[in-house]
């Protein structure tokens, strides 16, 4: 029923969709930091991006797994030592050199516990709330997802009740923190360690699987489709919540966030349009260097930041000018660094992975 003969052909939609998620979070943390968080609070598109953009980023993670994997993985132990190899040769080689660049430029000693945690991925299971740079965190989570993927695989396939128990034990976890756990009176960030648990992202990751697994076959016209990722859309863009961005993850705005990004990726997988290669290029592009992208623009923000200092005119940091001056060379920065980085850092790694 859900077998997937085309498994190798590439999903240029998700690639889309991954490079507008990581633009659009790249966008956000330029405007914040430049401009003030304070401004992209939950009432804005930006503030919206910058939480839900990683939620999109598990989302898309577990439904191409699955795409990839789902027929060649029954699981045996062949198959999962080949699956985690090619996910360390993938993720760990950029993870290493962003930690090690973020500590270079923080000029402390790290804590060496915690610096074996990073460097190993380990963290992501102990202290998902101890890293050395902006958005390594969700890095962790992944890892943890990559630990019971194979599960979903092997239980889809021989287990369906075991399955069953196991989607709603995730889904338990995503409601209770978002119910009970986060307190909407108190900010985000000093929340940010329930935040980032992976048992409170867990259920991204697991729907993106699901997405794949009962949609990979059916046939859906084009205008529904459209019709339901513009309506997700307009609901994203317009449904009111306003003040910290804790009110975009508790409660029942949790619940309608999280189904209007499930919605959108779901959108682009079934999706069946033939882009203009003016617009193709460049969006794939865009999403196949996305992780370096997430990675390095904070690298990117501090390092300018520290060359403006150097000149004497540039001494007044409240300057709108110089703040829009930063912004702009960091967005062109990044995308030239992440590209180079991708192409002759991450391919290189990813090649290894697969011999």
């Amino acid at each position: 029923m859900n077998s997937i003969n085309n498994s190798t052909i590439r999903l240029h939609n998700l690639d889309y969709l991954r490079g507008l998620a990581a633009f659009g979070i790249l966008t956000y943390h330029l405007f914040s930091w430049g401009f003030g968080l304070d401004n992209y609070n939950s009432s804005t598109i930006l503030g919206r991006i910058g939480v839900y953009g990683v939620s999109i980023f598990y989302i898309l993670s577990g439904l191409t797994l699955f795409y990839v994997y789902y027929d060649r993985m029954y699981p045996t132990m062949n198959e999962i030592i080949s699956f985690v190899k090619k996910r360390i040769y993938r993720i760990f080689p950029l993870l290493w050199l962003v930690t090690i660049l973020s500590i270079i430029g923080s000029n402390k000693w790290p804590n060496v516990f915690d610096l074996f945690l990073n460097l190993t991925g380990l963290f992501g299971f102990v202290k998902w709330d101890t890293t050395f740079a902006t958005g390594i965190w969700s890095i962790g989570n992944e890892l943890v997802f990559y630990s019971v993927f194979p599960l979903f695989i092997f239980f889809t396939k021989s287990k369906k009740k075991y399955m069953t128990l196991l989607c709603l034990l995730i889904l338990s976890f995503y409601i209770y923190i978002a119910f009970f756990v986060l307190d909407s009176n108190r900010g985000l960030q000093e929340q940010w360690k329930n935040y980032v648990n992976p048992l409170n992202q867990m259920f991204l990751f697991l729907s993106g699987f699901l997405i794949g697994y009962y949609l990979v076959k059916v046939k859906i016209s084009n205008i529904f489709i459209l019709f339901i990722l513009s309506l997700s859309i307009l609901i994203f863009i317009y449904y009111p919540v306003v003040g910290d961005s804790i009110n975009l993850v508790t409660g029942k705005n949790r619940i309608i966030f999280t189904l209007c990004s499930i919605a959108i990726c779901a959108s682009f997988f079934k999706l069946n349009i033939q882009v203009p290669n003016l617009i193709h290029k460049p969006l794939s592009l865009l999403g196949e260097q996305s992780y370096s992208l997430y990675l390095i623009h904070p690298l990117v923000w501090g390092g300018i930041g520290m060359i403006i200092k150097v000149f004497p005119h540039f001494n007044n940091h409240n300057d709108v000018q110089i703040i829009w001056i930063r912004v702009i060379l960091t967005a062109i920065v990044s995308l030239l660094v992440s590209y180079f980085i991708f192409k002759y850092f991450e391919k290189f790694f990813i090649r290894l992975g697969k011999k």
